[in-house]
């Protein structure tokens, strides 16, 4: 079965995080991604550590599945070659400041004139118009100007951020669905459109029940901790060896987890339903963990498992990367890098039909690895490529053979 995306040309013109993850989301699929990096530093993740024989890992976390061009960005040429480029994919991705694009002459309104079937996925901080559209994005200070961290830590620590870059991540996921939609859209108008997304409106997005208390009750939460909002018992609690996750979540649950614990709680108000069982979280969870903590959390998850109550340990990664169960799932592929070498990739979450290989199929690219090879695609003759490259405005990657 030949991958959902087959036959997508997109070209990527972004940077850093949100974009490239948005653009391996596509790649994933199967469309075809040219990564478009400026010279002569390439994608400024190539210099966040750490590093893995100098290589970014940064770099390799949302780089896949893609062919790499290394073009100036600041040679009018180089824009020029970009701009006949943008003129036969289906899809352009960036994530430059607003405003950048038009100054570099690859704006909406001058690509889609030249392209009406063009679909163009943009990500910004803030968006690209209102009081902070102009400012660049940046997924920590999203975090906090959207109130995530405002509801994510503990009472003694205050605002948490997120343990990854869940900004960039989730607006490159949203901008993806953004441009699924629109190219399934396209089919029956056919006309391409614009795709925005911000890293604040994605983690505002984000909010669920916690932006609907203030919504519909101006309830204003303050930091969930490692407690759930509104259901009681349910959150991390300590056994002998450390802690686990517990989640009883209905009366059914709760009444199955006293008998295996059993707790002394009939007849008592405190806990006689959720809304009370909430009002004395901190008694209640003084009584579970005097329970929990006689064994390990293993032995405690095993039983509450088989009553049907969820519950699990707390893992660090190198729990979850040898976990039967990750395994199972295939959410680690490996292929060969060729400064790397054996280079192992976290995996789509993705499953279906088409995928059942796997999707990891070529490593990440070098910098201007698939230059040459990829210009002659769009028609690019041999001596204009030698020309452009003697001049700068385009980069091969030496150890990758020309076209």
């Amino acid at each position: 079965m030949s991958l959902p995306l087959a036959g997508l040309r997109v070209l990527d013109l972004s940077r850093a995080l949100s974009g490239p993850f948005c653009s391996m989301v596509l790649a994933d699929l199967g469309a075809d991604v040219v990564k478009v990096e400026p010279t002569p530093a390439g994608d400024m993740i190539r210099g966040w550590g750490p590093f893995d024989h100098d290589t970014s890992v940064y770099y390799l976390s949302a780089n896949r599945n893609k062919r790499g061009i290394a073009v100036n960005f600041r040679d009018p040429r180089g824009l020029q070659l970009l701009r006949r480029m943008a003129g036969e994919v289906d899809i352009v991705l960036e994530n430059f400041k607003p405003g950048t694009m038009e100054d570099m002459g690859l704006g909406w309104d001058a690509l889609a004139a030249a392209n009406p079937k063009l679909i163009m996925g943009s990500i910004s901080g803030f968006g690209s118009g209102g009081p902070l559209g102009a400012l660049p994005g940046f997924d920590q200070i999203a975090q906090g100007y959207s109130g995530f961290m405002s509801i994510t830590g503990q009472d003694e620590t205050g605002p948490t951020r997120v343990g990854t870059a869940i900004g960039d991540l989730t607006s490159g996921m949203w901008v993806a669905i953004g441009i699924l939609s629109a190219v399934i859209g396209r089919r029956t108008s056919g006309r391409g459109q614009r795709v925005e997304g911000s890293l604040l409106a994605s983690l505002v997005g984000l909010l669920s029940v916690q932006g609907q208390r203030y919504l519909s009750l101006g309830e204003v939460p303050g930091v969930a901790g490692n407690q759930h909002p509104v259901i009681a018992p349910y959150g991390v609690y300590e056994a002998s060896d450390g802690p686990l996750n517990l989640a009883p979540a209905t009366p059914d649950m709760w009444a199955r987890l006293c008998k295996l614990l059993r707790l002394d709680v009939a007849g008592d108000p405190r806990f006689a339903d959720n809304a009370a069982r909430m009002r004395n979280r901190a008694a209640l969870k003084d009584l579970i963990e005097s329970k929990l903590k006689t064994r390990t959390r293993m032995e405690w998850t095993r039983e509450l498992n088989a009553l049907g109550i969820p519950a699990g340990p707390i893992n660090g990664l190198a729990d979850v990367f040898d976990d039967p169960q990750v395994r199972h799932c295939g959410l680690v592929e490996e292929i060969e890098h060729p400064v790397v070498g054996a280079l192992k990739q976290v995996a789509t979450p993705i499953r279906m039909e088409a995928l059942q290989d796997g999707c990891v199929r070529t490593p990440p690219p070098l910098l201007g690895q698939h230059t040459r090879e990829v210009l002659a695609e769009f028609g690019f003759a041999e001596g204009d490529l030698d020309q452009l490259a003697a001049e700068g405005v385009i980069q091969q990657h030496e150890m990758a053979p020309h076209a």
